[in-house]
């Protein structure tokens, strides 16, 4: 299996007024395709710093990132959107749908971007909104849905591009028990279909169901352990 990841020595500071703020101090880590991974860690550990360069929303201060064989550590913002929208599909804990947009036209976005043809998309998005099971709530808008049907539009939208991963930020943080169960059998399948997924997760329960957890504290890994 060949890495869909590769990190090597990450530095990421951030420069608050007079004084830096060491968050990464050099991450190595390798994640190989088809892989299923939680990232934990307390408030302040680096997660969402590392998640953000991970989903390359962000550069590294110094330090060397292989997205799928592609050297993203020193892009260009529009070369960086344009890997964002065709190697990763993210899911954000607030959904960040588009609330006047149906449930397909909101799966089908990330299309629009990677210039796709209005039947393609339409296409697509209905395959994928069948797989997450909501093939009877297509027309349906965000404020007609439940949480977890919004979670699964969400999720639907991250897959449609067939991206290299799909990224999942505190995916179950706004749901309740029963639902976030079912968020996370979800993920299951799409792990199960071949997909990388990696979630970011303060959760024990959510981070179990990965296959491998890796545990960071004050900037460093602490623990990378098999599940």
């Amino acid at each position: 299996m060949d890495n869909v990841i590769h990190i090597r020595k990450i530095v990421r500071n951030f420069q608050m007024g007079h004084e830096t703020v060491y968050v990464l101090k050099g991450i190595d880590l390798d994640i190989k395709r088809g892989e299923y991974v939680a990232i934990m860690g307390p408030s302040g550990s680096g997660k969402s710093t590392l998640m953000n360069l991970l989903g390359c929303l962000d550069t590294p201060t110094s330090g060397q990132y292989i997205l799928n064989g592609k050297d993203v550590s020193k892009m260009s913002d529009d070369e960086l959107a344009d890997i964002r929208n065709k190697e990763i599909g993210f899911v954000f804990q607030t959904f960040n749908l588009l609330p006047r947009t149906t449930a397909l036209d909101n799966v089908a976005l990330p299309m629009v971007y990677a210039g796709a043809s209005k039947s393609e998309r339409t296409e697509r998005a209905k395959e994928v909104l069948t797989s997450v099971g909501l093939a009877d709530r297509m027309d349906h808008k965000p404020n007609e849905l439940s949480g977890g049907q919004r979670q699964r539009v969400a999720v639907g939208r991250a897959l449609v591009n067939k991206p290299s991963i799909i990224l999942a930020d505190e995916p179950t943080g706004n749901l309740d028990s029963k639902t976030s169960l079912e968020i996370m059998q979800l993920f299951d399948e799409i792990h199960q279909a071949g997909n990388t997924v990696i979630i970011v997760t303060h959760e024990e329960d959510v981070a179990e169901r990965a296959k491998r957890i890796i545990r960071l504290r004050d900037g460093v890994i602490e623990s990378d352990t098999m599940n």
